[in-house]
């Protein structure tokens, strides 16, 4: 049998994420998000790039929680699918793109953290519970 597989992204959230409501009540985050770029050199070393920004979106109790546990800065890991649309603006329709991400944590390699795995009556811990702090770390051995 085949492993069932996603498209991921890694990122870090570039601006303030925002938690909307569409109209019939489903929960929608939002941020940009940035895309951290390297080259590989001939001497086996890397040379860091500009950064591309991407928007990124959640629905539903994936939003609420990603809304309630990112901050600006925090770098992630996301699995999901590429939603590509057109838009107007200006008067002239615009190709646009979003990762809607159906999966989302923060990125262990970069992020330092705590996990209570005590016994609990709710079936997720707190949010107030959740400690992460973003560390960058050095690109090393990409």
């Amino acid at each position: 049998m085949t492993i069932p597989t996603q498209m991921s992204l890694q990122g870090f959230i570039a601006t303030a994420p925002q938690l909307t409501f569409t109209g019939n009540g489903t929960a929608r985050f939002y941020a940009r998000i940035g895309v951290e770029h390297f080259r590989k050199e001939t001497d086996a070393s890397y040379t860091k790039l500009d950064s591309t920004f991407h928007d990124v979106v959640m629905f539903k109790a994936t939003a609420e929680r990603a809304y309630a546990r990112f901050r600006v800065g925090d770098s992630f890991v996301a699995s999901g699918y590429i939603h590509e649309y057109e838009q107007e603006k200006q008067g002239q329709i615009e190709a646009r793109e979003e990762f809607v991400a159906r999966r989302v944590g923060h990125d262990t390699a970069r992020t330092r953290y705590d996990v209570d795995r005590s016994p609990s009556r709710q079936s997720e811990p707190p949010v107030d519970q959740i400690e992460a702090r973003h560390e960058p770390i050095p690109a090393i051995g990409l």
